[in-house]
């Protein structure tokens, strides 16, 4: 993921490499505060503990409306845990608006002020012009539940807690 860094035109913010991540939902306006943290821990372990580790694998980017981002596969397992933890998350009984990832993806850069100006095609050009491949392959072994904020440049988050999936200890 190195080769990214640093790839934003004006009009795009680079996702520093500590910062790349791959959301599975957004619980749009519910915060900490709002639910039984120790009860949605809970609920979130019982169904983690039934899913295997596994890995996806993410290859070269593509230019989005709103971001830079390089998708993922395989999409089941990952739709399982976006489906799973939508429903966990509907079960705290908290008011929010579930953002669930359609698909497995790493962001590399994300519009911000001046994005009406970016060339789509240059960007396109200049991601076809890394000669080199841009595969990688990461295990999903654990889940982060983060309380994320946007400072209009980068989604930045704090962590809450860390739910390991099947097998996984520590």
């Amino acid at each position: 993921m190195r080769t990214y860094r640093g790839f934003a035109p004006r009009g795009l913010q680079s996702v520093p490499l500590e910062w790349m991540h791959c959301t599975l939902l957004h619980a749009v306006g519910l915060c900490r505060a709002d639910i039984a943290l120790d009860a949605l821990l809970k609920d979130v372990a019982r169904f983690a503990q039934k899913v295997r580790p596994f890995a996806l694998t993410f290859d070269r980017p593509a230019v989005g409306n709103f971001a830079v981002e390089i998708s993922g596969w395989p999409g089941p397992p990952f739709t399982q845990l976006v489906d799973a933890l939508t429903e966990a998350m509907a079960r705290t009984g908290g008011a929010f608006t579930a953002a669930p990832s359609r698909f497995p993806h790493l962001s590399v850069a994300y519009a911000s002020d001046g994005a009406e100006d970016v060339d789509a095609v240059s960007l396109k050009v200049a991601l076809a012009a890394i000669e080199q491949p841009l595969s990688a392959t990461v295990v999903a072994d654990r889940l982060h539940l983060v309380e994320q904020w946007h400072d209009g440049a980068h989604i930045m988050w704090a962590p809450v807690a860390t739910v390991p999936l099947a097998g996984v200890t520590g």
